[in-house]
């Protein structure tokens, strides 16, 4: 039956959306005691979350297809659509359940997105103020590779030696 096989795919979405809320909350708990240290990695880990969340949806939309020949509803009904359309209450009430839980997660992870862009944001701009405000001088080489001082400030670079 179509309807288990969604219901199934959607636990699996649910699941992969909580993994994606703790990982963006590492990072949020990183970014936030600016530790450095593991926000690639942590970086990785959610790409490869939302990878699977992408494989997953793709999954879902044939469940949804082939739940749509059972119960005659369109092959890209939403969730919202199918709950409307389920033939009894206990299937309404799984998916009602499934897309309450579902437009949860997504709240609390786009929350957390948006907090840790902003404070990548914040952490990038601190970070080129620095840079700008450095007022020391840069040591650099010349073509007998003797160390000489010069300002700090735009340099031409000949890109053809």
């Amino acid at each position: 039956m179509g309807a288990n096989e969604l219901s199934a795919s959607l636990w699996r979405e649910r699941n992969l959306f909580e993994i994606l809320e703790y990982k963006l909350e590492v990072e949020h708990l990183l970014l936030a005691a600016g530790n450095s240290k593991w926000i690639g990695r942590v970086t990785d880990e959610i790409d490869d979350v939302v990878a699977a969340l992408r494989k997953l949806n793709l999954i879902r939309d044939l469940e949804i297809e082939r739940l749509a020949d059972e119960w005659d509803i369109s092959g890209r009904a939403s969730l919202r659509e199918i709950v409307a359309a389920a033939p009894d209450a206990v299937w309404a009430d799984i998916f009602g359940a499934h897309l309450g839980a579902l437009l949860e997660l997504a709240g609390r992870v786009r929350t957390l997105r948006d907090a840790n862009s902003l404070m990548l944001r914040s952490a990038i701009r601190s970070t080129q103020e620095t840079i700008s405000s450095l007022d020391a001088t840069l040591s650099t080489y010349d073509s007998r590779g003797h160390s000489g001082f010069q300002p700090a400030g735009a340099q031409l670079i000949d890109k053809d030696i």
